[in-house]
């Protein structure tokens, strides 16, 4: 059995984040880095993918950037053809808008299935395929959602998407496991990231969740990264298709007020 440094260890291995200028995406391209992968943080923000492209290499990690709009197919294309070697792709890539279900327009709809959805499973055919040929094995990671496995109010549209990145996560696991390609998806729980920070600063909400979550606080970004480190390494490699909830036990738990006596 290889020690468990090199068990976890990304050296040699390159990774590519879609979506890692900011949140989830940037924690994790940090974490992936700093375990020794050589990390491409792509975006839209180019500007702002080199600051933090720039912090990491001034860690002393390996990092460089790529630009990236999910949600433009020449640009995923370019994206893809300009990489040689991928051996980890994340797809963190998404957004969100809270509405009755009755009120979104057709407009609104189709922003949101582009930007999570249809650019994620062209990138990842792009990679996929590469990775398929260079026959070296690979792993897909995907972020989903509390609503990849459950319904919430206000976000109807959101679901749809996340709950079909927890579908293609298995379809491809089972398709890919051939090629020593490994597929899973985290799913975040209640993550303060730029899309949310507003509707956690009412504080019924912040008494809302103390009192239905196991872990009564809320989560961070750094919350998801080990989780995507693991799922990148060889530690991993056992595990394919699989919808990770990181998220304080909400799905899983029930709490309430009695105490025994």
């Amino acid at each position: 059995m290889q020690p468990f440094d090199q068990i976890f260890s990304l050296s040699g291995k390159t990774a590519l984040v879609a979506g890692a200028s900011r949140g989830i995406g940037l924690s994790i391209a940090q974490a992936l880095a700093t375990a020794g992968a050589h990390t491409i943080l792509a975006a839209r923000s180019v500007d702002k993918l080199r600051e933090r492209a720039a912090a990491i290499t001034s860690a002393g990690h390996s990092a460089a950037t790529l630009e990236l709009d999910v949600t433009n197919s020449d640009s995923i294309r370019a994206a893809a053809a300009s990489l040689d070697a991928v051996d980890i792709l994340v797809n963190v890539s998404g957004t969100n808008l809270r509405k009755r279900f009755e009120n979104y327009t057709r407009a609104e709809y189709d922003h949101l299935l582009a930007t999570n959805l249809h650019g994620l499973v062209e990138l990842t055919q792009l990679i996929g395929a590469k990775m398929i040929v260079r026959g070296k094995g690979g792993k897909v990671i995907f972020i989903g959602s509390l609503t990849s496995r459950m319904g919430l109010p206000y976000l109807s549209v959101y679901g749809i998407t996340k709950g079909a990145v927890t579908q293609l996560t298995q379809g491809l696991a089972a398709e890919w496991g051939r090629y020593d390609i490994q597929v899973n998806c985290i799913a975040p729980g209640y993550i303060v990231t730029d899309l949310n920070r507003a509707m956690w600063q009412a504080p019924e909400m912040l008494q809302w969740l103390r009192g239905n979550q196991a872990n009564p606080r809320l989560g961070r970004a750094e919350d998801i990264a080990p989780l995507a480190v693991f799922l990148s390494s060889k530690g991993s490699d056992y595990i394919t298709g699989q919808v990770i909830p990181v998220d304080g036990g909400f799905t899983t738990t029930a709490v309430w007020p009695y105490e025994p006596a």
